[in-house]
């Protein structure tokens, strides 16, 4: 872990309360953040977070993607629609564990309207912490882009 891990990091106003405090959690562990909003607890469109936070993955601007939202859905299908990016939503460490595990997914989309600020927390340490095990999966994982 550390300095050669980068997150982009976006999320909704439903999002905000976590996002903060998840950047400095990251930021505890010397992961690089990019910050991409929202800002503040004003309503916003989802998907203004999503893509530029998918786009950073996609152009390996950023290793891995962090999204937030009520439900975490909207983000993870706005996400899905960039090639490369295979973002998966979580509400515990286990599920971390198997998007990073069998899906090689590279965004985290945590509902935190769903899960407390620790479990988000234990999404995001397991999430950082697992590798893809390849293997069969890796025949699966490369059966994803459909263009």
């Amino acid at each position: 872990m550390g300095s050669h891990i980068s997150f982009a990091v976006g999320g909704d106003h439903a999002g905000f309360d976590y996002k903060d405090q998840l950047i400095d959690y990251l930021k505890s562990m010397d992961i690089h953040v990019q910050d991409f909003g929202t800002y503040s607890a004003d309503s916003v469109d989802y998907p203004d977070f999503a893509h530029p936070v998918a786009e950073s993955v996609e152009k390996g601007e950023n290793q891995f993607g962090l999204l937030l939202c009520g439900s975490a859905n909207g983000v993870a299908i706005t996400a899905n629609k960039h090639q490369g990016i295979r973002a998966g939503l979580a509400w515990n460490s286990e599920v971390a564990q198997l998007i990073r595990l069998h899906n090689d997914a590279n965004v985290l989309c945590l509902p935190v309207r769903f899960i407390s600020l620790e479990e988000a927390q234990k999404c995001l340490k397991t999430f950082i912490d697992t590798d893809f095990e390849g293997g069969r999966h890796q025949n699966r994982v490369d059966k994803i882009t459909c263009c």
